[in-house]
């Protein structure tokens, strides 16, 4: 599933994330606990931000200048009427090159609609794309091997795909990053995130 299909594929349940019933706790705690292994961070970089800007709050509150970026027409215009002072790119996150270092890039339940082929050299990427010390947030299908499926439960049928856990850990060591913290948030359920850190030098 291309990318772009993603995009108009999240441009039909926007609304999902507009609606008040919209749960704007989501990912806060796993964020925190990120956010307390960042010492003197300014920057941060939400790929796929989505419309909420919940992240951009916490962002804010912690005296990061965050940034975004997302592939959705919708999810883009009205993260950009929320917050016109931010930089918000419209792209597609695997072709998109950034253009600076973050001290803090997060990809919650977003890098993973990603295409399989791409997942690893989008991995590579967000993590050379930290600074020293700095620190990489996203979620992930809890797996061990790759694999790719797709699901029509919000609606539109979207992608989904995982490197599986022992290929995210080679990669993430490869490009001198440290696991700080894995787990399994929402258990029996295969939703997994990890808190990585760049090292320093």
């Amino acid at each position: 599933m291309k990318p772009s299909e993603i995009g108009k594929a999240y441009d039909q349940i926007v609304h999902k994330w507009t609606d008040e019933k919209f749960n704007r706790e989501n990912g806060i705690e796993a964020h925190k606990r990120a956010l307390a292994f960042l010492k003197d961070g300014k920057t941060a970089l939400d790929a796929g931000c989505g419309c909420t800007g919940r992240f951009f709050d916490l962002f804010i509150e912690n005296g990061l200048t965050p940034e975004g970026i997302d592939i959705s027409d919708k999810m883009v215009e009205l993260v950009s009427e929320k917050y016109p002072d931010l930089c918000i790119h419209h792209a597609d996150i695997c072709q998109w090159q950034p253009s600076r270092q973050y001290d803090f890039i997060t990809g919650w339940d977003s890098i993973w609609h990603v295409p399989l082929e791409e997942k690893e050299s989008l991995i590579r990427k967000l993590c050379q794309a930290l600074t020293p010390g700095g620190v990489f947030i996203f979620s992930t299908g809890g797996v061990d091997a790759p694999e790719s499926i797709t699901d029509d439960a919000m609606g539109p049928t979207v992608y989904y795909s995982t490197l599986g856990i022992p290929k995210y850990l080679e990669v993430i060591a490869e490009e001198n990053c440290i696991c700080r913290h894995l787990e399994y948030d929402h258990y029996p359920e295969l939703h997994l995130y990890l808190i990585v850190q760049k090292t320093v030098d």
